[in-house]
Order: structure tokens, then sequence, then C-alpha cells
């Protein structure tokens, strides 16, 4: 059979499977007409894009009955261990791409602000520059972490942390443009930002202190730009689905990566809130802080999603032999 025969043939019956069942009995039963319908097009194209579409399906389903062996109870724990995982092994490459754009703007402000050092006033303003300047006089360059109460303080930064955050995402419904422009905003600030200190001979102790809170807040923030992003591509590039069902799983991806950084907000905000006003503690605390923070956000958004889906694919793998 040819391949757009084999295509028009059971494209409607694949198409009637992305719409969720709970009923464990047609779950079983669309798994193995998918396991067929895979090993023909393994057999017969192997290097057409049907046999990852039809692929994709067959892995959505397996993970639903994957997520039906489990405990209501353990649902929390499903979502953190292996849903939200796969969903960000899924979507890695995209993941990358807002990590380097980040740094491309950040780059870009760091630079201009090096070339042209009024740039850092247009971008800071001039109250804050001068703020800074007058703390770093004084001999207190980050004083500004110790002008407010830590309670206010940490309210005041994880709310503004997670609003920022879902605009982050909220705006790749703009075709994943507007998130770019807030990726391109946040990064242009934080290079300007670095760039001050580093001209007043204190880069690297800016790095040391700010870092406590930022290496969290900061990778957040480029993970909520790749959630914006994921959903503005859904839009942009359906694929084999229709553009309303790639937007919809688009969405559904994004909104549960945000609720994946609502935890690591709130603790960027105890950092900031109570430990960065530290100014003055040992340097290899400080180095011990960043180096968790750094540790874990690799871990769980690039490391562990692997692992995961080497897991999955390779029980799915037993399951088709």
């Amino acid at each position: 059979m040819r391949e757009g025969q084999f295509i028009k043939k059971n494209k409607e019956r694949w198409d009637s499977y992305l719409t969720p069942t709970e009923d464990p009995d047609e779950l079983a039963k669309r798994f193995t007409y998918l396991v067929d319908d895979l090993s023909y097009a393994k057999t017969n194209y192997p290097f057409s894009k049907i046999v990852k579409y039809i692929n994709g399906i067959a892995a959505g389903i397996y993970l639903s009955i994957y997520r039906n062996k489990k405990e209501k109870s353990n649902r929390f724990l499903f979502f953190f261990t292996t849903e939200l995982p796969l969903i960000l092994y899924k979507h890695r490459k995209i993941l990358v791409f807002a990590f380097l754009f980040f740094l491309v703007f950040m780059a870009i402000g760091a630079f201009s602000a090096w070339q042209q050092p009024s740039f850092v006033r247009t971008i800071l303003g001039d109250a804050y520059v001068n703020m800074t300047e007058d703390n770093i006089a004084k001999g207190d360059p980050f004083g500004v972490y110790k002008d407010q109460d830590s309670l206010t303080m940490f309210l005041y930064i994880a709310s503004n942390n997670i609003l920022v955050a879902f605009k982050c995402f909220l705006f790749g419904l703009l075709f994943s443009v507007g998130t770019l422009y807030l990726l391109f905003t946040n990064g242009l600030m934080l290079g300007v930002f670095e760039q001050m200190f580093f001209a007043h001979g204190i880069g690297m102790q800016s790095i040391l202190v700010v870092f406590i809170h930022g290496t969290l807040e900061i990778s957040a923030i480029v993970i909520a730009g790749a959630a914006g992003m994921i959903m503005g591509n859904a839009i942009l590039f359906p694929g084999t689905y229709s553009r309303m069902h790639s937007f919809k799983q688009g969405a559904k991806d994004g909104v549960k990566i945000i609720i994946s950084l609502i935890p690591v907000f709130i603790v960027a905000a105890l950092f900031e809130s109570y430990v960065t006003r530290y100014t003055g503690m040992p340097v290899y605390l400080s180095i011990f802080i960043l180096g968790i923070s750094l540790t874990f956000i690799l871990w769980y958004y690039v490391l562990y999603p692997r692992r995961v889906y080497g897991k999955i694919t390779g029980a799915m793998a037993k399951d088709l032999k």
C-alpha cells in the first residue's frame, strides 16, 4: 500500500484518538491498533513523518494507561516525577533556544553598557543608578537588599516574579514574538546591571551576591519564556495536527511548566529577602548556595527529563515486542 493510501485510510481514526478517554478498555484498544499501525509504518515507510506522528499518539496513550495505574493520592507526585519531565523533554529544543536567546540579549546589554556608559541610565533609570553609586561610595554596593524588612520584601519579590513569568507565558499568544520581547528586555537589563558593577571593579562580588537568588530567579524566567514560546510555536507550526488542537496542547504544556516554576520563584524570593542581604558572608557559602541552585535547575529541567523519557520508552519497547 502506498503511503498516501495508508494515511488516507487511517487518518480519521488516528485523529479520533486525540480525544481523551478515561475508559481503560478503550485506551487498551486504541493502543493495540496504534502498535499495529506503527509496526506497519516502520516497516514500509521508515523515514516518513507519519512514523513520528503515530508514535506520538501511541506514547500519549501509553502514558495515560501508565497514569491510570497510579493511585489518585499519587497524582501530585506523578505530575512532578513523570508528566512534567516528559513535557520538558518533548520541548527540550525550545528550552535551549530560550536560553541562547537570553544569553545573546544579556550580551547585547553588557556590550552596549561597556561601549556607552550612559546606556546604563537609559535602561535602569537615573534614580536606581544614583542610589547604587551612592551605596558603592559608602562601601556597601548591595545595600539595596537591606532597605526593606525581609517579609515585605519577600511578598513583593515573589508576587512580582510570578507575575513576570505569567506575562512571559501569555505573551506567547503573540506568536512567540511577545515572549521574545520580554526575554530581550530582561536579558538586556541583566547584562547592563552586571556591567555597571564590573565597571566599578566589583563584578565578581556582584555575581557572588546577586546570584545567590539570581540563579533560580533568572533560570525560572528563561524557562517561563520557553513556556510562552511553546504555546506560540504551537500556533505557528501545528504540524500534522489541526491548528486549534496544536494550540490547546501547547497551552496545556506551557501552563504545566509555569506551575512548576512557582516553588522556584518562592525559594528565590526567600533567598533574596533573607539571605542576599548578608553581603559579607564567606565566599565559600555564596558559591555553595549558587552551586546548589544551578545543580537543581540543570538536574530537574535538563537531565532528569531525559532519564524519565528513557525509562518510559524502554517500557513501551517491551510492550511493543
